[in-house]
């Protein structure tokens, strides 16, 4: 599994660099052996791509502008990884997710699917999130994060994170006298390091923090990772000693459950008394409305929301059942004088255990 950043693929004013795509295809194509191994590229650079057709000389802020570049540029990013893998009969399959595409079960299972059926089939997935439809509610906002995630969904071996550095340092790598972080295994090895927010090009949206927020969600779940440059691509896939390497901190948990953890954005929240707290947290049980004392947002059926303590503090995340309109009714109630009063849809849970996953203990 790979993902290269926007600074990795385009020049500095907007436009795809074909010469550095080439280059990356070439380390790909070797790394898939004729097919003998499976490859998975998460890929930035639409938005970049889209810039220079577009007349635009800069990122725009404004997200209709960033979704119209995104439009141009991501048939121009497809169209010539298309082209540059073609060179060695290596088909590719586009797949553009947004987080409501994988938090969701039914989406998720397809998502799962579709990843699935490309590999099975010899084909090479370009992942990208889907710039040009997703808002800002449903945005990952940032690739790496969505390469940590699909790295999970095809139970990737590595994840190999490309970018304009070529490693993680304990400071600024331009200023004499820092060093590269040659391993991590684990975050008491981070302490006291600075992680800069910016890459050289200032064409993407992450940065060092969001690779190593990705890294830490991989490990968390079994994949190791390396961080490198995109010149150092084939060192990284050979197993060779470059960048800095991410040892896994956990195993691999229920995929979609880490998709809600990481890519969904809550809608709403409903509060717990302690007994309901003690429930979920502890005996990992689902959530019945006797146990809500109350509710907030505008959510329907099926979308995300935060459960929160007394104290406000987030102890969980989960898909829940009901529209927030029907909840004021339901709080506090058993589900057998729900079922009693307004029907046997309203005898089951807010929040189902298997849609729920803890986040604080």
């Amino acid at each position: 599994m790979v993902k290269v950043g926007s600074s990795s693929l385009t020049t500095a004013t907007g436009g795809l660099d074909a010469d550095r795509v080439d280059a990356l295809v070439d380390v790909l194509a070797k790394v898939r052996d004729g097919g003998a191994r499976e490859v998975v590229l998460v890929s930035s650079g639409a938005i970049a791509a889209g810039l220079a057709p577009l007349g635009l000389h800069r990122r725009p802020r404004d997200l209709a502008r960033q979704q119209a570049a995104a439009s141009v540029g991501q048939g121009l990013l497809v169209a010539r990884y298309t082209a540059s893998f073609a060179r060695y009969g290596v088909r590719v399959g586009q797949v553009l997710l947004t987080s409501n595409d994988t938090s969701r079960r039914a989406h998720y299972r397809n998502a799962y699917r579709t990843l699935d059926q490309l590999l099975d089939m010899g084909a090479l997935p370009v992942v990208n999130e889907n710039d040009t439809v997703a808002t800002d509610e449903i945005r990952f906002g940032d690739n790496d994060r969505l390469a940590a995630l699909v790295a999970h969904l095809v139970r990737a071996e590595l994840l190999v994170l490309l970018s304009d550095v070529d490693g993680l340092y304990d400071g600024d790598p331009s200023i004499p006298g820092t060093t590269r972080i040659a391993e991590v295994t684990g975050p008491a090895d981070l302490a006291g390091v600075s992680i800069g927010s910016a890459g050289k090009a200032g064409l993407g949206t992450g940065g060092m923090v969001t690779k190593v927020e990705a890294a830490r969600i991989a490990t968390a779940a079994g994949i190791p990772v390396v961080l490198t440059s995109a010149s150092h691509a084939a060192d990284a896939l050979a197993g060779r000693d470059t960048g800095t390497y991410f040892h896994p901190t956990g195993r691999r948990s229920a995929g979609r459950l880490l998709w809600l953890a990481h890519a969904s954005a809550p809608r709403g929240s409903l509060t717990l008394d302690d007994g309901a707290v003690q429930a979920v947290v502890e005996r990992h049980s689902s959530l019945l409305p006797a146990g809500i004392a109350s509710v907030e947002g505008e959510f329907t059926a099926g979308d995300p929301v935060e459960l929160r303590d007394l104290t406000g503090r987030a102890v969980a995340r989960g898909l829940v059942n009901f529209d927030a309109k029907e909840m004021p009714r339901l709080l506090g109630r058993s589900t057998r004088d729900l079922a009693r009063d307004l029907g046997p849809a309203y005898e089951r849970e807010v929040v189902h255990r298997d849609d729920l996953v803890v986040l604080h203990g």
